[in-house]
């Protein structure tokens, strides 16, 4: 292992959890909010139009969605998908008790549901319809971003009333494009799921979806600016889209990190929809 692959994955470091919180502190467009269970993340626009969300920490280790619903909203049912990296939406009514069904996404199909996606590195993808109260939740990697996840959520939104232009966007902590080496022909494959000409390295690097690395056939990848460009090619607005700037990788006393540890641990988020039963 070379130096810098070193420091990128965190070999070396002492126990995250002994360490202050180096990025606990108010970030434009986000909060920290705090309840007698801890601190989770929440975007602005999501709390402003009235939807109850959360993006937790690793310091809620131990506590899944069925425990992690109450502090989001009270009486709400918890769905959750069995994610396999790929891009199918499932209805939270079909991904209500274990054994859980396979897929990476779920959209709220009647009141009181809380939906919910776990990650260490993936990007999480709330999104909220305010016209109808219907609520969307994926698991958005590059696989995820690469076979259209995004997407399908939107259209599983619109056959449910939403306009798309009115939609409102979340994307949590992820590894960042700085720290996320890979093959170039996963970048491409990322690229042609945006529209971007799949030989055109060079487009993807002017819209920041990638950056050079020094490694010959290897490039670092934002997987969140590709989530971001993605939905703005579907019709997002860009204003109504927050896309946290965390890097989970970057923060081992906040994030869980596949990448930097090689440890199977997650961290979960989640939104309750509006709609009424």
């Amino acid at each position: 292992m070379s130096s810098a692959e070193a420091a990128d994955q965190g070999v070396g470091a002492k126990d995250p959890l002994s360490e202050p919180d180096s990025r606990f502190n108010t970030l434009p467009g986000w909060t920290w909010v705090g309840c007698y269970g801890g601190y989770y993340l929440s975007a602005d626009q999501l709390h402003d139009a009235g939807f109850e969300h959360g993006f937790f920490t690793r310091r809620w280790q131990g506590r899944g969605p069925d425990e992690l619903a109450g502090y989001l909203s009270c009486g709400v049912s918890v769905h959750r998908p069995q994610q396999v990296h790929g891009s199918v939406v499932l209805e939270a009514s079909s991904a209500c008790a274990a054994p859980w069904p396979d897929g990476d996404g779920l959209v709220s199909d009647r009141g009181g549901q809380s939906l919910w996606v776990c990650g260490a590195d993936c990007t999480p993808v709330l999104l909220a319809d305010p016209k109808s109260g219907h609520v969307a939740a994926c698991h958005a990697g590059w696989r995820g971003v690469a076979s259209r996840i995004l997407p399908a959520a939107i259209a599983r939104l619109e056959q449910r009333g939403a306009i798309r232009d009115q939609l409102i966007v979340a994307l949590g902590p992820a590894v960042s494009g700085e720290r996320y080496q890979v093959e170039e022909s996963v970048a491409l494959q990322v690229g042609e799921a945006l529209g971007t000409d799949p030989s055109s390295l060079k487009e993807l690097q002017r819209q920041a979806v990638i950056r050079p690395d020094a490694e010959k056939g290897r490039c670092r990848l934002d997987i969140r600016q590709a989530a971001v460009q993605q939905l703005k090619a579907e019709g997002i607005d860009g204003t109504r889209i927050s896309a946290c700037p965390l890097c989970t990788m970057a923060e081992p006393s906040l994030f869980h990190s596949w990448r930097r540890d090689q440890v199977k641990a997650v961290q979960w988020s989640g939104i309750v929809g509006q709609a009424e039963i």
